[in-house]
């Protein structure tokens, strides 16, 4: 008898539920939450220091978490290993890697035979992987590539995900599945108000919005040098930069804001949440992501969700901002982002608001979470031989 789409049980394993796994966190979160309207989902975590306050937005779900023992980057919990071995899922989805949870998620299915999905999040990026390149060499051959290859399926999130898991070697299937975006919950009102109230400077100011960790790969030195030089022709436009900082690299890109004389036209906001973070997309006039690397980029998505154009560059696989008419895909550089930059600021007001209604009508056409998981569903089924192949399924 076939197995019931609601009977299925899924268990997801990340190594944090909070706001310390950035994105892959909304992501997990997201997707979690939206299957568990279809079938039985289950999460188990690490414990971090915001696990406990953000696992309230993980509701109707409950994830377990468990303690890490020793180094917090290996992130290796008996807790873990014990709760993994004695699942009761049909599928185990593990998100991220070079962690013990993704080494534990594959010794129950390479002794049971349990099919297992594994999504990196672009961790397998040629950026990424040169970042502290030895140490995942290392546990590349130690335990991160045998737990990779037992996988039934990888998923990418975007074609540019797909090729650099090629490259790394692997010949698993791979389910091509983009990222989703809640759309309603980026239907707010600009709310200005609220914003010059919070950051006085950004009274009367047009916003270019920076809202991501802070982070080397993120581009924000590139962001600077050009920034000082774009600004000095547009008085009345203000840089918010957005984010938590990383290892301490807000001070070198602040350090490089004042070289460029364009501190006066920048605002630093810390890292921003909820509905704070909806306010300051609505408020902003476009948005900015000069990143070297991404596998997705979901703040583009929510940027896009929230009807405002998108300047990012070809480090994101959104090509789709220049075929739809909705943003700027751009060599990676100082001059190209530069040009792009004033090129944005020299829009209407009219013509990037039409440039924004583009944007959030292709998040509606592909990038909503229903229909995410109902793809997701579709490679579930197929890994338990429960379907056909799903067409977002490459084999090649």
């Amino acid at each position: 008898m076939a197995l019931r789409v609601d009977a299925m049980r899924m268990l997801m394993m990340t190594a944090s539920i909070s706001r310390n796994g950035a994105g892959v966190s909304d992501s997990v979160r997201n997707l979690s939450r939206e299957l568990a309207g279809l079938c039985r989902v289950e999460v188990v975590g690490l414990r971090d220091a915001f696990s406990e306050t953000d696992a309230d937005a993980w509701r109707p779900l409950a994830p377990e978490l468990f303690e890490r023992v020793g180094p917090r980057q290996w992130g290796y919990s008996p807790g873990l290993k014990a709760r993994i071995g004695r699942n009761g899922a049909n599928v185990i989805h593990a998100h991220g890697l070079w962690m013990y949870p993704s080494y534990a998620a594959a010794a129950p299915c390479r002794r049971k035979r349990q099919p297992l999905v594994i999504s990196p999040h672009g961790m397998l990026e040629p950026w990424a992987l040169n970042n502290s390149k030895w140490k995942k060499r290392i546990a590349g051959w130690v335990f991160q590539d045998k737990a990779l290859r037992i996988a039934t399926c990888l998923h990418a999130t975007a074609e540019q995900e797909y090729k650099s898991i090629r490259e790394y070697g692997l010949p698993n299937p791979v389910a091509v599945i983009p990222v989703g975006v809640d759309i309603a919950e980026h239907a707010c009102g600009p709310e200005r108000a609220n914003i010059d109230e919070r950051w006085p400077q950004l009274k009367d100011r047009r916003i270019v919005l920076f809202m991501s960790r802070i982070h080397p790969k993120k581009g924000l030195l590139s962001l600077a040098h050009a920034w000082g030089n774009a600004c000095r022709r547009y008085e009345n436009w203000q840089l918010v930069i957005a984010g938590p900082d990383a290892n301490g690299h807000e001070a070198e890109v602040r350090r490089a804001v004042e070289a460029g004389s364009a501190s006066l036209h920048t605002t630093f906001v810390g890292p921003v949440y909820g509905v704070m973070k909806k306010q300051l997309l609505a408020a902003c006039d476009f948005f900015v992501l000069p990143t070297f690397s991404e596998n997705f980029g979901i703040v583009v998505a929510e940027a896009l969700a929230s009807g405002k154009p998108v300047l990012t560059t070809k480090g994101a696989p959104w090509e789709e901002l220049q075929i739809h008419r909705c943003g700027w895909w751009i060599d990676i550089g100082v001059e190209p982002l530069e040009a792009a930059l004033r090129e944005a600021m020299q829009l209407s007001d009219a013509q990037r608001r039409e440039m924004g209604l583009h944007g959030r009508n292709l998040v509606k056409q592909k990038y909503t979470w229903p229909q995410i998981a109902a793809q997701m569903i579709e490679v579930y089924k197929w890994v338990l031989g429960e379907g056909p192949q799903p067409d977002c399924v490459r084999i090649d």
